[in-house]
Parts: C-alpha cells; sequence; structure tokens
C-alpha cells in the first residue's frame, strides 16, 4: 500500500541533512510511495521536485517564537494530504512537527520520527529529537550520544541507519574528463603540476583550516610540491572568519599554496583530481559523507580519529587515522600517503542503497504496525 511520508527540515541549500533528504524522497517516488518535504526553500527544491517529489514552502527553520504560528499550517497539511510517515530532521521543524502531531486526535496522528544528525548540546530544547517513535542514529558515534545524553530514550526506539553513497554516482577509480581537468587548470593554473591536498566544506572555525595551513610547510619543507585546496562557500554569518583566513594565508606568505575556491558543484571531480583529501574538525563529524565520498572514488583521506569520520577510517582506510589534534602525526601520515602513493581499496561499507531501504523499510514497518493496532 502506498504511503505518503513528509520530511521537514529548515531549508534545502545544501549540506548532507539536504542531501540525504533528496535521496530518501527519491527513492520513495522510485517505489511508488508519494514524497512531499516541507522547507524553507532553497537551491535544492528544483532537484526535489524533478524527482517526483512536492515541496511546500514554509518558514520552519528560524528560532523566533513566530515560528510556531507554523503549527496548525502543519497539523493542516497532515489532515489534507493524509500523511502517514512524519519525519523532523532538525531541532525547530521537529519542535513545531511535534506540537502539530501531538495536538491532533491519536487516530489523526501519522507515525512519527526524527533523525539525530549531529551531537547537539544537550538540553531541553535538542532533546526533541529523541521524541520520535522512532529514532534515526546516522552512526555508531549518534547512537552513543543518544544513549549516554538521553538515557530516558527507550533502546528499540534507536535505529542505527548510517549515511551512504552510491557507487554508480562515485565509481571507483573515476577520473575526470580532460575537458574538465583543462578548464579547472585554467581557472586555477597554481594547481597544474602540484600534489593536491584538498580540505572540503563550508568556511567556518570548525573545519581545521589552521591546522592545514600549518601543514603545508612542513611538507614543502621535505620536498613535496603540494598545493592546498580549500573548497567549499562562505557562511554569510562568518564572513569575518573567511577575512580572517585570508588575512592567515598572506601573514604566513601561504599565497601561492593555498587557494580558496568557494562553493563547487563539482565536488566529485576535485576528489578524483586529489591527492589527499583531509578531514580536520576540531569536533566530532556525526558522519563525514565527505569522507566517504572521497574513499568510496579512491582517494587517500586523512582525517582525525574520532567521531563518524573515525568510523568510516576504521571500516575503509585505517592508514588515514590520524589522533585528534596531533598535527605532528597528521604531518606524517599525509608524506606517508604522498609519498607511498597509497591505494584505497574497495569497499562495500555505507552504500546508499542500504541507508534507503533500511529508512524506507522502518517507515513501512511503522505503518504496518500502526494499522495492525487498529484493527486489533
Amino acid at each position: 500500500m502506498p504511503l505518503t511520508v513528509l520530511q521537514v527540515l529548515p531549508e534545502l541549500e545544501s549540506g548532507g541533512v539536504e542531501r540525504g533528504t533528496l535521496e530518501v524522497a527519491a527513492e520513495l517516488v522510485r517505489r511508488g510511495h508519494r514524497s512531499l518535504v516541507l522547507s524553507g526553500g532553497g537551491r535544492m527544491v528544483a532537484q526535489l521536485e524533478q524527482q517526483g517529489s512536492t515541496h511546500i514552502t514554509a518558514p520552519v527553520g528560524s528560532k523566533n517564537p513566530l515560528t510556531l504560528l507554523q503549527v496548525a499550517r502543519l497539523r493542516r497539511i497532515i489532515r489534507e494530504e493524509r500523511i502517514d510517515i512524519l519525519h523532523a530532521r532538525s531541532r525547530v521543524p521537529a519542535w513545531v512537527a511535534w506540537m502539530a502531531w501531538k495536538s491532533l486526535p491519536e487516530r489523526e496522528r501519522p507515525r512519527f520520527i526524527t533523525t539525530v544528525h549531529g551531537a547537539y548540546s544537550v538540553s531541553r530544547y535538542s532533546a526533541i529529537m529523541t521524541k520520535g517513535e522512532a529514532v534515526i542514529a546516522v552512526s555508531r558515534t549518534i547512537r552513543d550520544y543518544i544513549t549516554s545524553r538521553y538515557p530516558q530514550t527507550p533502546a528499540e526506539r534507536i535505529h542505527l541507519i548510517p549515511r551512504g553513497v552510491d557507487p554508480e554516482e562515485f565509481p571507483y577509480g573515476y577520473q575526470p574528463s580532460n575537458d574538465w581537468r583543462e578548464s579547472f587548470l585554467s581557472q586555477f593554473p597554481q594547481c597544474r603540476d602540484r600534489r593536491l591536498i584538498t580540505l572540503p566544506g563550508r568556511i567556518t572555525r570548525l573545519k581545521g583550516h589552521e591546522a592545514l595551513l600549518r601543514l603545508i610547510p612542513s611538507l614543502k619543507a621535505q620536498g613535496l610540491p603540494v598545493h592546498a585546496l580549500i573548497v567549499g562557500g562562505e557562511d554569510p554569518r562568518r564572513k569575518h572568519y573567511a577575512d580572517e583566513l585570508r588575512q592567515m594565508i598572506q601573514a604566513m606568505q601561504l599565497s601561492a599554496d593555498v587557494t580558496l575556491t568557494g562553493h563547487r558543484s563539482d565536488m566529485k571531480e576535485i576528489d578524483a583530481l586529489s591527492d589527499v583529501v583531509l578531514s580536520l574538525s576540531s569536533k566530532p563529524e556525526s558522519f563525514g559523507r565527505t569522507v566517504l565520498e572521497a574513499l568510496q572514488l579512491g582517494t587517500p583521506v586523512a582525517g582525525f580519529d574520532h567521531g563518524g569520520v573515525g568510523e568510516i577510517l576504521s571500516d575503509v582506510f585505517p592508514e588515514g587515522r590520524v589522533p585528534f589534534g596531533d598535527e605532528t602525526a597528521l604531518q606524517k601520515v599525509v608524506s606517508s600517503l604522498l609519498m607511498n602513493q597509497t591505494r584505497v581499496p574497495p569497499t562495500s561499507h555505507y552504500r546508499l542503497a542500504d541507508m534507503l531501504n533500511a529508512t524506507v523499510s522502518l517507515y513501512e514497518a511503522l505503518t504496518a504496525e500502526r494499522a495492525a493496532r487498529r484493527v486489533a
């Protein structure tokens, strides 16, 4: 029996949560279910709708108390669209969704699911992410976070469903076309004939850019012809940090050795062109999709061994693990990967198909359980 699923999140601009939402939405459509997404909108809405889902625009991402005015609207949508599954993926939208859901008579309530995408600050505000009838943890790190910080969450409600990537979208051994390569190198000629070290992610203080800047001189001192790529858009709320980063590059006389590319839609090609991809976040990542994408292509990754990144490296490429914050070890690992041209073995871990099957199966099981209870 076809389901009607409504996923709720702040916006569809960019990021792992947003991509996961689109992936689940596309799989629902492929299986003959009805997919709706409610968000504040963004650049990914067009892709969502092209895939066959319906988008509903609503400002559910702001902490402004006026956001609670969306509760009545969401309650009306649940009724009119006959929603079977209400899936919240972020805290403010989860509060709006939960209040709308809770205010309905029990017989009219869809099944309420939350996905914990990050190790949020522990508070009553964040606790909403553990209020789902099913709570999805995106990694072992997040599952442990839930059980340790919110021990009142019944263990049977927690479902470990790691994120995944599609090996057809990120084929092992992939190489970009000559046309793309020449276009990229024409735009960034400083990368030509250099060993490329890439740090992907939005330009925020947590991503470890300073560690990258300190790494480059030590690699050059070994005679390695390296160039660093910082690939990611600037956070409008933290523009001062991007300016500070540029000033650091100039002060360290690294202007010829480090390039900020800004936001790019060709991350797969950049990963494939890179010799090493880095993950240096000072805060443990909940999963580490950018790490997994690079490894799936066969590009070596060096990353701090904590959080979801540590999990992925342990399972797929342990040679890339670096003790958290140890920049001497980082230099040794990256140097070894470059000099030995270490290969990443093909992996069957973290497949997108596994994540999608587990998620949709959970939707179907919860809906069937409710139907069985009503019959009884």
